[in-house]
């Protein structure tokens, strides 16, 4: 039956993303994609090289962090810490791009660390949600049976807390994808490359297909991701 929803759920999907595309060759036409598809391969790997390196950072330093504040002795100081993993959403993405920019310069690194901060905190906060909402029923099944506390935490807490820290991972990717093309504006390529240009120079079709290639490429992330959720928690992923 699970099984059953998953595949149904990932037909929908994939038919979304035709339609989608299918609606952006009919609206902007076939010389128009064609002319720029050079750009669009290009933009695409660079789009995808400051999400993947931001997203890795941003997993290494945040799931270990929502781990170490899940534990008792860091409880009371969790919501204290979190603030600090809180600082690439209470300022604007533009002005974390800004901060960036002066302190490391233009171009890729910059941005990378702003994505990074911006993707931080929904990952903190997901993996301490999931593992102070796991049963205290299991941890104490585990601790009856003799696990140490490394082997609870692998085989007991962090399986049962996957799905919520599946559902920060993958806000904590869109807000990454839909932040990238701002990364233009310090000299980083992305899809920003489309989107403003067409903005600036009132080019509505460069525009409309930088939007719409961000929208797929956060679109197809999330599935993608939906589908690893699925894979490594069978029973519990959506």
């Amino acid at each position: 039956m699970q099984n059953a929803t998953f595949l149904r759920r990932t037909a929908l999907a994939v038919l979304f993303v035709i339609a989608i595309v299918a609606l952006l060759v009919y609206g902007l036409g076939v010389d128009t994609i064609k002319a720029r598809q050079v750009d669009l391969i290009y933009l695409g790997r660079q789009h995808m090289f400051l999400v993947f390196w931001s997203m890795l950072f941003a997993l290494l330093v945040g799931i270990p962090s929502g781990i170490i504040l899940s534990r008792p002795f860091a409880r009371r100081w969790a919501e204290y810490v979190m603030q600090i993993f809180n600082v690439g959403n209470t300022l604007p993405p533009l002005a974390v791009l800004a901060l960036a920019m002066v302190i490391i310069g233009i171009g890729d690194r910059p941005a990378i660390v702003a994505l990074f901060l911006a993707s931080l905190l929904p990952i903190v906060r997901n993996t301490y949600s999931g593992l102070c909402s796991v049963p205290s029923s299991l941890i104490e099944a585990a601790n009856g049976i003799g696990m140490t506390k490394g082997q609870r935490l692998r085989q007991v807490e962090l399986p049962n807390a996957w799905p919520v820290m599946l559902s920060g991972i993958r806000v904590a990717m869109a807000i990454n994808v839909g932040t990238a093309p701002l990364a233009f504006l310090i000299g980083a390529s992305s899809f920003g490359e489309l989107i403003f240009p067409g903005i600036y120079l009132n080019d509505f079709p460069t525009l409309i297909l930088g939007a719409a290639a961000t929208a797929l490429f956060a679109l197809i992330l999330d599935m993608l991701l939906a589908g690893l959720g699925r894979l490594l928690s069978p029973h519990t992923a959506v």
